[in-house]
């Protein structure tokens, strides 16, 4: 194998043979080069169905409320659905075995400032068990907690870039910041994956604000997250359990859409799921045709090589070469010709997924890419393909008398 005479001797025949090196070269390289770009576009498309829920837990649950469209038990069409904290309780303890975590939400918006940085901000005002709906990462401090909805304190958890914003030359931890006029103090500082929407955000305590900014128990939305161990089939019963109550306790029509507006996440998840699946087994089944197809054409070729090459094995054994030598021969430069053809097709997807990444944003692929060890394992397939290729008919012209070969056209 490390025959130096041996290896010269490869050389010198692809060197010979330029054309057919290239042309066994080039199908491997096409075949791992649309291989590696399909392969990258399927990772692209997952990268954004998966960002698009980075920052929310897949067993989550919505509710909001609108206003009635539809007349029903005497009351008119038009009606407006107000959440209040008696309707959060009794979704957290009715359901009490289904619910993981629960939050209220009420939203806010207000000019917040210190020492003379001011920015205008959203504020949610939550339950404790938001940080793990919306997967907050605490980066200093702490989250909201049971003590402040009893006290209703006037604390907040702030996004890492509200921040950067107003704090310049100092922390925000153990702050105070002013909001539309009020005095909060700053008890933790949060990232979030989900990007800078996000990091921009201010949490306070559910109980301060329907203190501070109405004296009333009045809720915008409430979401809860369902327990893991339920199916799909399960959770979505749970849902329309779920929308089915709240109706009946606000006295809204079934068939009311608006009033009352229920979403779970295993909906949107598995429709996203199902997507995925379907767009990876189509873009499996061309690429390993792509990678079938590169495969025959290596097998073809080198038949045809091996076939070319008759009366040069018929020579070598005239002139004692073992049947060993020959088949070694051909077989090491099988392999070379494909692996590093295979490297080039490698290199050049990978430099065309570069290339072309950031315009097929738009196109809702991000971050198109593509494992190596995914590929390298294509490339050593057909490495494979190629040795057993080129072994199959070298074994055969080895046995060959040298009169027979060298009598060959």
């Amino acid at each position: 194998m490390f025959d130096i005479d041996l290896w010269r001797e490869i050389f010198q025949s692809i060197n010979m043979n330029r054309t057919r090196s290239l042309l066994s070269g080039f199908t491997v390289a096409f075949a791992i080069l649309l291989f590696t770009i399909l392969f990258g576009i399927a990772n692209g498309l997952q990268n954004t169905f998966a960002e698009a829920f980075v920052d929310d837990a897949n067993n989550s649950i919505s509710i909001r409320s609108g206003r009635t469209t539809k007349a029903h038990k005497g009351l008119q069409a038009g009606r407006r659905i107000q959440f209040k904290n008696e309707d959060f309780n009794y979704i957290k303890e009715d359901f009490d075995d289904k619910v993981e975590f629960i939050t209220a939400r009420i939203y806010k918006n207000f000019q917040a400032s210190f020492k003379g940085e001011q920015n205008r901000y959203n504020i949610r005002a939550v339950h404790p068990d938001h940080q793990f709906l919306e997967k907050t990462k605490i980066k200093e401090g702490r989250y909201i907690n049971q003590n402040d909805l009893n006290n209703k304190t006037k604390s907040v958890v702030i996004g890492r870039l509200v921040e950067e914003d107003l704090f310049l030359k100092t922390r925000a931890l153990g702050k105070y910041l002013n909001l539309g006029g009020i005095q909060f103090k700053v008890i933790g500082v949060f990232t979030d994956d989900g990007g800078d929407n996000e990091e921009r955000q201010i949490y306070m305590p559910v109980t301060t604000a329907q203190y501070l900014y109405g004296n009333n128990d009045y809720i915008d939305q409430i979401n809860l997250t369902y327990n893991p161990e339920m199916d799909y089939d399960q959770a979505l019963a749970f849902s329309t359990l779920l929308t089915k109550k709240l109706k009946n306790r606000f006295s809204v029509a079934r068939s009311d859409q608006r009033a009352v507006r229920v979403r779970n996440m295993a909906e949107g998840t598995k429709a996203i799921s199902q997507m995925t699946v379907g767009l990876t087994f189509i873009i499996l089944v061309i690429g390993f045709g792509t990678l079938i197809a590169g495969i025959v054409g290596v097998s073809n070729i080198m038949i045809f090589i091996v076939k070319e090459r008759t009366k040069e094995i018929g020579i070598r054994k005239a002139l004692g070469a073992s049947p060993r030598s020959i088949v070694s021969i051909i077989l090491i430069e099988s392999i070379l010709i494909t692996a590093i053809a295979g490297y080039f097709g490698l290199l050049l997807g990978v430099g065309v997924l570069e290339w072309v990444g950031p315009n097929l944003k738009e196109y809702f692929i991000k971050d198109p890419g593509v494992s190596n060890g995914l590929v390298i394992g294509a490339t050593l397939t057909l490495i494979i393909a190629g040795a057993i290729a080129g072994y199959l008919p070298a074994k055969k012209a080895s046995r060959i008398k040298p009169i027979v070969a060298l009598r060959n056209d």
